[in-house]
């Protein structure tokens, strides 16, 4: 009689078991088709275009309390810099394309000692991650097509001890 309770018992929670494998992979299937949304091409271009936030990319001039050899690149105007906790940000603009001011600034951060750990273009934005330096620091330049002013790209650095 307990031989039949305990098998009975066993033949049950395997059923249960069952049961809660089917609702966890039924819940999978549910998230992974949700994840399949569209093709992301249903906005229009006005519609992205409206959604992106325009700055205004001008202001005079400030001297960036970043480490004494970060790289200073040509075309760049820093009109920010304040600190965030132990970071120092520094924010401005670059006159010309997105393209070229992601080159300067790969090209500068290696030339300053700096190793470059990521970098990464796109069409409307741009980031450098670097480290090293004569201070040890860590920090990425994030550039962004978000200016008003036609020409400019937005510059905006984070730079934090190591």
């Amino acid at each position: 009689m307990i031989e039949g309770r305990i098998f009975s018992a066993a033949v049950t929670s395997r059923r249960r078991s069952k049961a809660w494998a089917a609702v966890v992979l039924f819940g999978l299937i549910v998230l992974a088709l949700g994840a399949c949304g569209g093709d992301g091409e249903s906005e229009s271009e006005e519609e992205r275009e409206a959604e992106r936030v325009t700055i205004q990319c001008e202001g005079s001039a400030v001297t960036p309390e970043l480490p004494a050899d970060f790289p200073t690149v040509e075309g760049v105007t820093i009109t920010k810099s304040e600190e965030a906790g132990p970071s120092q940000v520094a924010d401005g603009y670059y006159e010309g394309s997105l393209e070229d001011a992601y080159e300067a600034f790969k090209t500068a951060i290696r030339e300053a000692g700096y190793s470059v750990i990521f970098d990464e273009i796109e069409e409307e934005d741009s980031e450098v991650a670097y480290s090293g330096g004569g201070e040890n620091t860590s920090g990425i330049v994030a550039l962004r097509t978000n200016c008003a002013q036609s020409g400019r790209i937005s510059v905006h650095i984070t730079n934090r001890p190591e």
